[in-house]
């Protein structure tokens, strides 16, 4: 039985066909000219609203479709990243880390009244944890928001905030309480909230198309009816949110090195040196072969905890791994792949050169590489 035959069903496969096509209708003519621009156009999420592609995975009710079912994200994940810029999938996607804490621990009027304008691609939502300070440290975040009344008193920053420039709303991390995880709640903030502003678009290494901002709270005042669940819980919230994040970083990683592969693969047998295409030397002939078998693995090990988590198994420690290793693996390809294509691979106008480097914020965003390691260490009772 393939992998696709296990984990994928008819329901996945059509949204693999209608996401392709509006892949390949919206997207793709464009692409190279939103790279360079390094932003995509807002309507962009209109359009991806309407398709139904922004509400797989959450509630009818809110205008969702397929509430639960992680293979159809991943499916829909995959199918994206056929685009092969990882910027536009995470802007595209900043609501899937910013609105999943609002679904499931917001206010009844706080979920009717955002959500449904967040899955219609109508507002963006984005996330706001990372600060100056420090990024994986989340326990010890700065950022203050004081109780006054009806209201939280928000002072602080944020930054590297993927969607921060036109972002509407804002899932953040706050501190309303003591040092450590056990006081940091979550607050929704919105764009016009006095004393908040957004900073600088941010100059990126990869993920050129996707807007990156600091954000700023100078005594800023959010209703306490925007928290989100319960105060000082939110560190928990957090690190929940975090294992979906994970394993899309990982999905990420495995289609980035997907895409590395088949570019490497038509190269080899158009490119000719000797007389002969390059891909009939056995040097490269075994390095693809290689390529392919440690892409098998990851993408393999990634679906098996993708469906434990379908069956509401925690996997802290190996989505954590998976996330690891798909980043390993995608380092790997992206960098064999610029190689295997040589001058070409190094050149802007090529697929290669722009996976290289959007692959590399993949080991770094979600919770860094060591902090993979640490969490793995700890659930092995180290």
């Amino acid at each position: 039985m393939s992998a696709y035959q296990e984990y994928f069903d008819e329901s996945h496969q059509l949204i693999r066909d209608s996401i392709r096509r509006f892949v390949e209708r919206e997207i793709l003519p464009h692409i190279a000219e939103w790279e360079e621009a390094e932003e995509f156009p807002r309507e962009l999420y209109l359009k991806a609203g309407a398709a139904g592609i922004l509400g797989i995975g959450y509630p009818e009710s809110f205008g969702g479709s397929h509430e639960g079912d992680v293979f159809a994200k991943v499916a829909a994940s995959e199918e994206l990243m056929r685009c092969g810029s990882g910027g536009l999938v995470a802007g595209l996607g900043s609501l899937d880390i910013g609105l999943p804490p609002v679904i499931k621990w917001g206010r009844a009027e706080l979920r009717e009244r955002v959500v449904p304008q967040v899955l219609a691609g109508e507002k963006i939502m984005a996330l706001a944890v990372t600060e100056p300070s420090g990024g994986s440290d989340v326990a010890n975040l700065k950022t203050r928001a004081v109780r006054d009344g009806d209201f939280y008193r928000v002072s602080g920053s944020k930054t590297f905030i993927t969607s921060g420039v036109r972002a509407d709303y804002y899932t953040v991390a706050v501190r309303t309480g003591g040092e450590g995880f056990g006081g940091v709640s979550l607050l929704l903030v919105e764009k016009d909230t006095p004393g908040f502003t957004v900073g600088r678009k941010l100059k990126k290494m990869g993920w050129w198309a996707s807007d990156t901002a600091e954000l700023f709270f100078d005594d800023c005042r959010v209703p306490v009816a925007n928290l989100i669940g319960m105060e000082n819980m939110g560190f928990a919230c957090i690190m929940a949110n975090f294992q979906s994040e994970r394993l899309a970083l990982a999905i990420m990683a495995n289609m980035t090195a997907q895409l590395a592969l088949e570019e490497s693969l038509n190269w080899s047998r158009e490119r000719e040196a000797f007389g002969k295409p390059i891909g009939r030397f056995q040097v490269l002939r075994h390095r693809m072969a290689e390529m392919a078998t440690q892409l098998e693995v990851s993408r393999e090990f990634t679906y098996r905890q993708a469906a434990k988590m379908a069956a509401g198994k925690s996997v802290i420690k190996e989505i954590s791994m998976a996330k690891n290793f798909a980043t390993d693996i995608a380092d790997r390809l992206t960098y064999d792949a610029v190689q295997i294509l040589g001058g070409m691979g190094y050149m802007r106008e090529s697929l290669v050169e722009r996976l290289y480097r959007d692959n590399r914020i993949l080991s770094i965003g979600g919770g860094t590489r060591e902090i993979m390691n640490e969490i793995i260490a700890k659930q092995m009772g180290l």
